[in-house]
């Protein structure tokens, strides 16, 4: 059984390290990107995948007509001011949502970001989290806890905006019987590494692989009848420094990061 897969917004850096990834956890999966005409593909090495050029908001019955027979819909896209990314998200969500109805709806894995919990921790501020973002870690007299992944959006500006809208449709579709998961994505780049001027990036790092990782766990869960409903899981790599809850997907569905930001420091 092929696990057929519609990546919308397949060509960037999380949809080309999926479409790089995925194969190695499990040689089941089969793609098909949507992408904006033009959009340049991230991949570096060859990466499966069949490719669609179309704008889904200026094409929504297109885009409607070519959901039957997809498994799995990775929703990656972004494109315009809060207000249209929210459109878009509408339309992702109603279209797959109104295919669930017949019985046959794919499940939903989509984008949202550690940005949707700005709030929750403070790089350019006082307190531990500055002083981690400066590696200053001696410095460091109560290293807080890892923020939860239970805990709502709480995001400062348009763009956490837009994720916790996100999340705001999966708990609506797991309402509704589809499986959907959140995924909040930390620092994710082509090149996969940590090492960048972005104040605290090690501490929100994850490799490409590691994305394909949580992605796989939540759909092989979901096949599985163990999905949790509902989740919004920090994608992050298994950092030394990491100041985000990993552990609760590692137990609920079996996520498994192998990579480390720290083995770039050394």
């Amino acid at each position: 059984m092929a696990f057929n897969t519609l990546l919308i917004g397949g060509r960037g850096t999380i949809g080309s390290g999926l479409r790089t990834y995925l194969p190695e956890l499990d040689d089941r999966y089969r793609f098909c990107s949507i992408d904006l005409p033009g959009a340049p593909d991230k991949a570096e090495g060859l990466a499966e995948g069949r490719f669609v050029d179309m704008n889904i908001v200026e094409e929504p019955d297109r885009f409607r007509d070519m959901l039957p027979g997809f498994d799995l819909v990775v929703y990656l896209a972004r494109q315009g001011d809060l207000a249209a990314m929210n459109r878009m998200t509408d339309l992702v969500f109603e279209s797959v949502l109104d295919l669930g109805r017949s019985g046959h709806g794919p499940m939903i894995v989509a984008s949202s970001s550690v940005h949707a919990v700005d709030d929750a921790y403070h790089f350019f501020e006082s307190g531990a989290y500055a002083l981690l973002a400066e590696r200053r870690f001696d410095s460091i007299r109560e290293w807080p806890a890892p923020i939860s992944a239970h805990l709502p959006a709480c995001p400062i500006n348009d763009y956490g905006h837009e994720k916790a809208y996100v999340e705001a449709w999966v708990e609506r579709a797991a309402d509704r019987g589809c499986g959907a998961v959140a995924t909040r994505w930390g620092g994710v780049n082509p090149r996969n590494t940590p090492l960048t001027e972005e104040r605290g990036y090690f501490a929100v790092w994850c490799h490409q692989q590691d994305a394909a990782a949580m992605v796989h766990a939540a759909y092989t869960a979901h096949l599985a009848g163990k999905l949790p409903p509902a989740r919004h899981y920090f994608v992050i790599s298994d950092n030394t420094y990491n100041i985000f809850d990993i552990q609760t997907p590692k137990e609920e569905i079996g996520y498994l990061p192998r990579h480390n930001a720290e083995t770039f420091f050394r």
